[in-house]
């Protein structure tokens, strides 16, 4: 354990550590609240006002609008107005995130939109009635492994949650009244259960790299391609500050035009952010991998099928186009070619159908995506597919793939990242000795690390890499509500 917490700036979790061993007694930990949350959160409502009363912002504050070239704040046309304004919200969904140990409840909220200068209800957009809209606000319960949100002011509605709430010591009301508001005290939890068991994370990297890659390409094709509305549509929904999927998209802004400022006049903090993925012996993690177009851009050319012109710039909403073809691009004896380049150039080369290889088929198939895989076996064989069509199989495909890579995370990798965070451990059932950015890079010379990795901590765990290493977070020190992040 202690040499751990003396490798690379853990020593500020020995404190969590200890103070985890010190509740080892108690009979439920956060993590298992939050399941028991999830479970019953039709059944719990939440005094929303005291939560916002009493909530520090982890990040930064953003506001809405865009700055001019003085810096002023140019404020949207319209502005979002709650439909309840009630003093009690539902329970949220709560979510374990990928690289720290942080926990995160979303609460969803109705609310319409109205015109910033005299606040007139806007109805309706491109046909489509918007006065029900949803706003998402995201609640940080654990940050970095340590408590955020200390406590809940909640109502219940079943007794039976009720009744489990005071088994587990949760609640010290004697009797269920669905009236009365109850204290749920989080920050004398354990953050980790001393009973934990973590999954095998070997293989993982390669499926989310895999899948990171296809919906990376998905995702540059549909950036402008809706498989319900038409692209006028599309721009009526862009000016009113819409998504495509109709959620609320308004553009934001940093609080702080100047960081230093604000750090020394004290309206602003910096903390250490710890930060915890995991990669393969030959990509360190999937932040290494560029965007589908920026690779596209690096290693083919798109041109003209009758002139043969090269198309400056191309990106995928040109991929389909009739008029043009796809070649590799001619690499010059300077262009390095990493390992990043080699584990994507197969899935590019089968999806431009420069290589039948299989891959995507295959990567379709394993998360249920079966239409468009069978579309995109029809078109390597010469089929000629409408845009319509694969526009929606791409649409369909891109939430299957999405949903199967949330799964991994939350049930096989993101509470390995908490437990890590929590308590500055690798668990009893990972035996691995630490290595400096150094080692790492002599035992695996394949592997590339940025400024922050350099300073870090990395672990091989059978053919995968856990890497851990700080970075440093500002946040705006004002108790404020909701957070955009």
């Amino acid at each position: 354990m202690e040499e751990l917490i003396r490798n690379r700036g853990f020593n500020r979790l020995i404190d969590i550590y200890t103070e985890g061993e010190n509740m080892r007694n108690n009979q439920i930990s956060l993590p298992e609240l939050i399941k028991f949350f999830a479970e019953y959160r039709n059944n719990i409502i939440i005094n929303i006002k005291h939560l916002q009363e009493n909530y520090q912002r982890t990040g930064i504050k953003r506001l809405k609008g865009v700055r001019d070239e003085k810096g002023e704040l140019l404020q949207p046309w319209l502005q979002t107005e709650y439909i309840d304004n009630a003093e009690y919200v539902g329970m949220g969904e709560f979510q374990f995130n990928r690289n720290t140990a942080t926990i995160n409840m979303l609460i969803k909220r109705k609310v319409k939109l109205t015109k910033s200068e005299d606040k007139t209800p806007t109805l309706e957009v491109a046909g489509l009635l918007v006065n029900d809209l949803n706003s998402f606000n995201n609640y940080t319960i654990v940050s970095d492994g340590k408590i955020n949100i200390k406590s809940l002011q909640v109502k219940i509605s079943s007794k039976k949650a009720f009744d489990w709430l005071k088994e587990k010591g949760v609640l010290d009301a004697e009797n269920f009244d669905f009236h009365a508001e109850y204290t749920i005290q989080l920050d004398n939890l354990p953050l980790v259960a001393s009973n934990s068991s973590y999954s095998n994370i070997d293989g993982l990297f390669n499926q989310l790299a895999e899948i990171k890659v296809l919906t990376s390409i998905i995702s540059a094709y549909l950036k402008k391609e809706s498989d319900v509305f038409i692209a006028p549509q599309l721009d009526e929904f862009k000016k009113h500050y819409l998504s495509k999927n109709t959620y609320i998209n308004f553009p934001t802004t940093n609080e702080y035009t100047n960081i230093h400022e604000a750090l020394v006049n004290g309206t602003l903090d910096s903390r250490l952010s710890y930060k915890i993925d995991i990669g393969s012996q030959d990509i360190l993690n999937l932040s290494k991998f560029p965007s589908a177009n920026k690779f596209l851009n690096r290693m083919y050319r798109l041109y003209d099928k009758e002139t043969g012109e090269i198309i400056i710039k191309p990106n995928f909403e040109m991929v389909f186009n009739e008029n043009l073809a796809v070649r590799h691009r001619l690499l010059s004896s300077r262009t390095k070619i990493t390992k990043v380049d080699e584990f994507m150039k197969p899935i590019f080369d089968d999806f431009l159908g420069l290589d039948q290889n299989g891959i995507v088929i295959d990567i379709l198939k394993k998360v249920g995506a079966d239409i468009l895989a069978q579309l995109f076996q029809e078109k390597q064989t010469g089929k000629q597919i409408s845009k319509e069509e694969m526009v929606a199989a791409l649409s369909a495909a891109n939430i299957k793939l999405e949903k199967y890579v949330e799964n991994i995370y939350q049930d096989k990798i993101s509470p390995l990242v908490f437990y890590i965070g929590c308590t500055g451990l690798l668990p009893d059932e990972i035996k691995a000795k630490p290595m400096t950015a150094e080692e790492a890079a002599a035992k695996y010379p394949n592997l590339q690390f940025s400024k922050n990795e350099q300073e870090g901590t990395f672990f091989a765990v059978g053919n995968s890499i856990i890497s851990i290493y700080v970075k440093t977070e500002y946040y705006s020190k004002l108790i404020s509500v909701g957070i955009d992040n």
